[in-house]
């Protein structure tokens, strides 16, 4: 039996945690490092940064954060957004990244994706996708957080990236991110029966029954998920300065949270583990 994991996805964009619905309207949480640290003392697997301002700047700005997170954080870590190039990966992977992910650049150039595996190995080279459910039920590829057709359909693309060599898939709802209105099982079933690598699926966790239902009903290796634990994190986190990490004010006032139930990573692994789920606790 596969050990399914838990995986916090943290959203970064300058010096803050962010994090919005449908990958926008971006709202400021915290420190990466304090939610990071937070995370692997309450048994994440591991740990995913995201750069959700790196394809408009066209670059990665997370290398100190990923530097100062590694000194304390004793689990993978996988940094994604703005890497565009070999030296770019070999960048991240020097300041303590464990794998990439990689999303626009192999959409525009597939030979990336070869080029990167041939260098790095398969286990390194994780492909991000970006799914939205059209109107007839098909799901196309987008790219620049849900904002421009790729051309591809999301079984089309995936397939073609693990015949590329890429070791791992991290696969997101658009529709559903940030929503907590659970995930999409179809998008998610569709995608793993046609994959033989592992598939991390993203988007629409609200509460712990979200990610049961994942385990018990598709074959996702893994769940990334950001809002149900960043809820609960930030009443545990000490800020030195709350005023500039955090945005308080719309914490307090809850108004994008009403359909998440938060709670820790601890709590989650508890009930996957009370269901038979095999998890590392």
């Amino acid at each position: 039996m596969k050990t399914f994991r838990i995986i916090p996805r943290i959203d970064v964009k300058g010096p803050n945690v962010v994090k919005g619905i449908h990958l926008e309207g971006l709202r400021v949480l915290g420190s990466p490092k304090k939610f990071a640290k937070y995370y692997y003392h309450q048994g994440a697997d591991e740990i995913m940064y995201m750069d959700v301002v790196a394809s408009l700047y066209e670059r990665n700005s997370l290398l100190d954060v990923v530097r100062n997170t590694a000194k304390d954080v004793f689990i993978p870590i996988t940094v994604g957004g703005g890497l565009r190039t070999c030296e770019d990966i070999q960048e991240v992977l020097r300041s303590g990244a464990d794998k990439v992910c990689i999303n626009t650049a192999a959409i525009k150039d597939k030979s990336f994706i070869s080029q990167a595996v041939n260098k790095f190995g398969s286990s390194t080279i994780v492909v991000a996708i970006e799914a939205i459910r059209q109107n007839d039920g098909n799901y196309l590829a987008f790219i620049d957080n849900g904002r421009e057709f790729t051309g591809k359909g999301v079984v089309e693309w995936a397939v073609e990236a693990e015949q590329l060599g890429a070791g791992e898939i991290v696969l997101t709802s658009v529709d559903r991110e940030g929503t907590g209105k659970g995930m999409d099982l179809d998008l998610i079933n569709s995608v793993i029966n046609r994959l033989n690598i592992p598939v991390i699926v993203h988007g629409g966790v609200g509460k712990v029954q979200d990610a049961i239902d994942v385990a018990q009903k598709t074959n996702a290796n893994a769940i990334a998920v950001a809002s149900i634990v960043h809820y609960d994190a930030i009443k545990n986190i000490e800020e030195d300065n709350s005023e500039k990490e955090g945005n308080r004010h719309f914490l307090t006032q809850k108004r994008t949270t009403s359909s998440i139930k938060s709670c820790s990573i601890n709590e989650i692994k508890k009930r996957l583990l009370n269901c038979g789920i095999q998890v590392r606790h």
